[in-house]
């Protein structure tokens, strides 16, 4: 585990508690995406998941619908505190993903969703994600992927959030890092949530033509040149 310095600590935590969620951050209906995603972890009610860095916990409330007992941390008091309000039955913490405040062998799944590249030591977080999960897990993290055709064409330079850390790799870069951490991937897939209205209008009217040809594009490119991918894990045996 390398040593994390507190004040660029402290400073991720100010960005996400005061630019990336607002103190009057309202939580929203989980979107059909995240509602499917729950639905893949093909997890029975009353199992345990635990979301790290689960922001306002939208995937968390889709899986509470489903009947599972959730748990999230963020390194976002802000964050939290939505959770908190809105999934009282849930167990939250706002802490750093590197140290979980769970005893060992406690979650049926363990998720981290666009999340692990914004981590000091993604590494240590993924060994803390092992630690505290059963021994028969699964693991869905979703992370972006350096070779994102779009990115690779010098059209996108990453999300804003690289004001406070970002840092992208390639699969086989994420494969050997999941490694290092204990994990073994059985399976990767494409993120499809910008097939979505609210994607393609984000920006605007104007800009929508332009997004939607992207959404379409992604369905057609091959795993490589995707902007996000999914990967689904287990311990390493």
């Amino acid at each position: 585990m390398k040593t994390i310095d507190p004040e660029q600590q402290n400073k991720i935590k100010v960005f996400y508690d005061t630019v990336y969620h607002q103190p009057d951050s309202a939580p929203q209906q989980p979107s059909r995406h995240v509602r499917r995603l729950a639905r893949q972890l093909q997890t029975s009610p009353n199992q345990r998941v635990l979301d790290v860095a689960c922001g306002t916990g939208g995937f968390l409330a889709a899986c509470a619908a489903h009947g599972n007992h959730v748990a999230g941390v963020d390194i976002s008091d802000t964050a939290i505190d939505v959770c908190k309000t809105r999934l009282p039955g849930g167990e939250f913490h706002a802490c750093p993903a590197e140290k979980l405040p769970f005893a060992d062998q406690q979650f049926d799944a363990v998720t981290c969703l666009g999340s692990l590249e914004h981590f000091l030591d993604p590494v240590a977080a993924l060994r803390e994600m092992v630690r505290v999960a059963k021994p028969q897990a699964q693991f869905v993290i979703l992370v972006p992927n350096k070779d994102f055709l779009t990115r690779k064409l010098g059209l996108y330079g990453g999300t804003y959030q690289v004001d406070a850390m970002e840092v992208v790799r390639s699969l086989e870069e994420w494969d050997a890092l999941f490694r290092e951490a204990g994990l073994t991937v059985r399976k990767r897939w494409k993120d499809t949530h910008v097939l979505s209205r609210s994607w393609i209008m984000t920006s605007g009217l104007l800009a929508a033509p332009l997004r939607a040809a992207q959404a379409l594009a992604l369905l057609a490119w091959p795993l490589r040149w995707q902007y996000q991918v999914y990967h689904l894990a287990e311990v390493s045996r």
